[in-house]
């Protein structure tokens, strides 16, 4: 289990500004609930507006890459940029902070430390349930 912190959050929404502020950008979208976090956090250091749905030459950020279910919907739209923190595969069309490996349990700043392992637990199950 890896817990990350506000600092490392911090260098991960500086790193994400920083690569993209040349680029002309409509906004920001953070998909909810990871990266809403990001996007604001993004918006303020860019200032560019904070964005309630993906627009064309959008950036949009989340926190985790897993299947790809979630991001898959963005891919099309005309010069949108997608970055994540974490990613669990490779990245592809898509940006990421970091890679880390796909078993690896993330707990992000904003989330509850002390449940973690419960949530951790009940994920599993509910993925690989027991015969």
């Amino acid at each position: 289990m890896r817990f990350l912190s506000w600092k490392e959050f911090n260098i991960c929404a500086d790193l994400i500004s920083k690569t993209c502020s040349t680029k002309k950008l409509s906004g920001v979208y953070g998909v909810p609930r990871g990266g809403l976090c990001l996007a604001v956090a993004i918006s303020h250091t860019l200032q560019i507006p904070f964005l309630e749905t993906p627009q064309i030459n959008s950036l949009v950020v989340d926190d985790v890459y897993e299947t790809g279910v979630t991001l898959s919907r963005f891919r099309e739209i005309k010069g949108v940029i997608v970055f994540v923190w974490l990613s669990k595969v490779e990245p592809d069309w898509w940006n990421a902070v970091e890679v880390v490996k796909k078993d690896e349990w993330i707990v992000f700043p904003w989330e509850n430390r002390l449940s973690a392992k419960r949530e951790e637990e009940n994920y599993r199950l509910s993925r690989f349930p027991s015969k």
